[in-house]
């Protein structure tokens, strides 16, 4: 059985947790977890991870590249429509699966997601990554006017009675901070991802619901490994709302849309690129931006296709400080679930979702393979600042006049990133081809 793995000590809180849970899953009329139960090993997260700057710049790098083959694909699949979603997010959860992979299913996924670092480096460098991240906005502001937040929190819902190895455990308590909840998928998997969208909504306040949808789940499910992060900051220059006014938005079918459109002038980081402006605009405390790629007319495909994890480090590293007239549109979008197999199938990790799949480092048997990913997400831009969130399922200037200041008008598509400026670490990603505040 699976509680024989653990200390002693640890047995009869299990098995309470155990019994809770085993019950609840059944019974959809009520309150079906408690988010305080975790079966998990007694390792704690490592707080203070020893990790060399290399392994950090490396883990990020490769996160960057992954982002950008991801969003390359969905762009593929979305046409004209709006695009957004959580890289950092995806990309997380994966990492926790990685962590069962062994052989060929190993390297397939380390190509895919750009994991250059080994086993034993890369987990300590996520855990590095996202306790800096939970680290921000101490003293700011956040849209609502509350504190700034950017939580990211993981968790894994494992099958009743089915044995996960202490190792693979241990990986994810000590690097992740997630702890095992005992789910019984064979007798109501519907009912088991209504608890786990109901942990996704809690910790994402409110704006991620059903990110599994029914019939995700099944009786074979032995595993969900979840990743959900919240992002709510204002604006370090707030938007006057006296200056939005109605505007003309043009979009890549050539239609015009009439949108909101948000005004200020001030001091930012700039660039005149070739073929398109780039902005960065800071968030309260000043230690997160949004980074906005503005085409020029008419070059909106020809950018976006050359994005690319050196453009994006270029871009950032030649910014120079700029007074900018700025004309940007109030938006909000809320992606549905995106189920990601063929995606990440086709990104060069097959393996992982077939048969011969080898998840051994995760229960000691080539018997798991991945089911599917899904993920959601969300956004809100307006003159305070901004709301974001996702979840990720894997089921796994002197004294000379001042020059006229730039000019940037976003009334037509644009690429953005909101961006952790220290690490470089892209959490959201996104397009806006038809700005709307529905």
């Amino acid at each position: 059985m699976f509680l024989s793995r653990f200390r002693a000590f640890t047995v009869c809180s299990f098995f309470g947790s155990l019994l809770l849970l085993s019950q609840a899953c059944g019974d959809t009329g009520s309150n079906i977890v408690d988010p305080g139960h975790e079966v998990k090993s007694d390792k704690q997260r490592i707080m203070a991870p020893d990790v060399p700057p290399g392994d950090v710049e490396q883990l990020v790098s490769g996160n960057t590249a992954f982002a950008l083959d991801m969003y390359h694909a969905l762009v593929a699949k979305a046409g004209n429509d709006e695009v957004f979603f959580s890289p950092y997010s995806i990309s997380l959860a994966l990492a926790m699966t990685w962590a069962g992979a062994r052989n060929e299913t190993e390297s397939q996924m380390a190509q895919t997601l750009h994991f250059s670092l080994d086993q034993s480096r890369l987990h300590p460098a996520f855990n590095f990554v996202d306790l800096a991240l939970m680290s921000r906005g101490e003293g700011a502001q956040g849209q609502d006017g509350e504190g700034f937040r950017l939580n990211v929190v993981n968790s894994i819902w494992g099958q009743e009675g089915y044995e996960f190895l202490e190792s693979f455990l241990d990986v994810l308590a000590e690097n992740y901070g997630a702890g095992l909840r005992l789910l019984d998928f064979e007798a109501d998997p519907d009912a088991c991802a209504e608890v786990i969208n109901k942990w996704v909504e809690d910790y994402t306040e409110e704006r991620i619901k059903d990110l599994i949808p029914p019939g995700t789940l099944n009786r074979l499910t032995r595993l969900v490994l979840v990743n959900a992060i919240y992002f709510n900051a204002a604006w370090a220059n707030a938007f006057e709302e006296e200056y939005t006014s109605k505007a003309q938005f043009h979009t890549l079918s050539g239609d015009i849309l009439q949108v909101d459109m948000m005004h200020q002038v001030q001091d930012m980081s700039y660039l005149q690129g070739d073929g398109f402006k780039a902005l960065a605009i800071p968030y309260d405390g000043a230690e997160l931006a949004m980074l906005i790629v503005l085409p020029d007319q008419g070059r909106f495909s020809e950018v976006e296709q050359a994005l690319t994890p050196d453009l994006i480090d270029g871009i950032s590293s030649s910014m120079v400080s700029a007074e900018v007239d700025l004309s940007l549109p109030k938006w909000k979008f809320t992606s549905e679930s995106i189920k990601l197999r063929e995606i990440l199938f086709n990104m060069g990790m097959p393996l992982a979702f077939s048969d011969h799949a080898d998840f051994s480092g995760m229960d000691g048997r080539i018997h798991l393979h991945i089911s599917n990913v899904v993920h959601k997400a969300f956004i809100s831009v307006n003159e305070a600042g901004t709301e974001a969130a996702a979840a990720t399922a894997v089921v796994i200037d002197g004294n000379l006049a001042p020059p006229a200041p730039e000019t940037f008008n976003a009334d037509r598509p644009f690429v953005y990133f909101i961006r952790d400026i220290q690490t470089g670490s892209i959490l959201f990603m996104g397009r806006v081809t038809a700005p709307s505040v529905e």
